[in-house]
């Protein structure tokens, strides 16, 4: 294990407006305002379309080749994730949710994208005084938190 200790900084409260896409929107908000390091929480409703994460094809293959699932229909989602930069200073989102609709449920990354349907709310917390970033690791193709 490695580690890196921080402060909180700033807090911000993020209203999401319909059709807004995760990640793009969080990750502009955070070069906007200059955050280089947080963890955020969302909760809301997803809109149809989207696709997320859910697994690599074999869990051996490398590079990994990632499982992309679509959603189809709205849905409800609650995540959590981490901003963190790669290499180049850009800010990146790396988000987990589960996402619900009926009494189906689904969970993985929402690196993809997806779309705000109607209700998003962001809490994000900046992180002070760490110089984590993500590195690409060239055998599985993920981009490494290195703190």
């Amino acid at each position: 294990m490695k580690f890196s200790e921080g402060k909180v900084g700033r807090v911000f409260v993020l209203k999401l407006d319909d059709g807004d896409k995760i990640p793009d929107v969080i990750e502009t908000f955070a070069t906007e305002r200059g955050v280089r390091q947080g963890m955020c929480i969302l909760v809301g409703g997803i809109n149809s379309g989207g696709r997320i994460v859910a697994g690599p094809e074999k869990g051996d293959d490398t590079p990994v080749v990632p499982m992309l699932f679509p959603l189809p229909g709205i849905h409800e989602i609650l995540a959590v994730g981490t901003i963190f930069p790669d290499e180049s200073g850009a800010p990146g989102l790396h988000m987990h949710g589960a996402l619900g609709r009926g009494r189906n449920t689904l969970a993985g990354c929402v690196r993809p994208g997806i779309k705000t349907w109607k209700i998003g709310e962001v809490v994000l917390l900046e992180i002070l005084g760490t110089s984590a970033v993500r590195k690409k690791d060239a055998k599985t193709g993920f981009s490494i938190l290195e703190p």
